[in-house]
């Protein structure tokens, strides 16, 4: 009988601290597990075609990709990695190099009339996925051309 009530007091302190947790941990446990994560400047440094972008093109490509709507993910197959890292039918991507933590990043921003795929690559990880951003767009092929 104490061994089924000490299990529901035990049960019932896991779970009220598991739906009320303080906000610092739940932002770091959304932080630690989200896909489209946000750009500093300082850490950033945005190339196109071998070229770096500064100053004001760099910030508003920033508060651009911050800004974007994730839209949806895309399962890379093992072996097809090249596929989204080189895709036939795209513009010249721009390649941003950041780091996240102690993990050095590199995404690559491919814009298409529809929607921006960016490619997340980081130690031999590479994660797909999909935003939407009317000015990341125009503002990518602006640069581009």
């Amino acid at each position: 009988m104490t061994w089924a009530v000490v299990s529901i007091i035990i049960v019932s302190t896991i779970k009220i601290l598991m739906t009320c947790l303080p906000t610092g941990p739940v932002e770091w446990l959304i932080k630690k597990f989200e896909i489209h994560s946000k750009l500093n400047e300082t850490d950033v440094t945005i190339t196109i075609d071998g070229k770096n972008l500064v100053d004001e093109d760099k910030l508003q490509v920033i508060h651009y990709f911050n800004e974007a709507t994730y839209l949806k993910q895309h399962y890379i197959y093992p072996g097809t990695e090249e596929l989204f890292l080189h895709p036939e039918n795209s513009n010249t991507p721009l390649v941003i190099d950041t780091k996240s933590g102690k993990k050095d990043v590199r995404l690559f921003v491919f814009s298409y009339n529809d929607r921006i795929d960016v490619v997340k690559q980081y130690k031999k990880k590479v994660i797909a996925y999909s935003l939407s951003s009317e000015p990341l767009q125009k503002s990518a092929l602006e640069v581009q051309y």
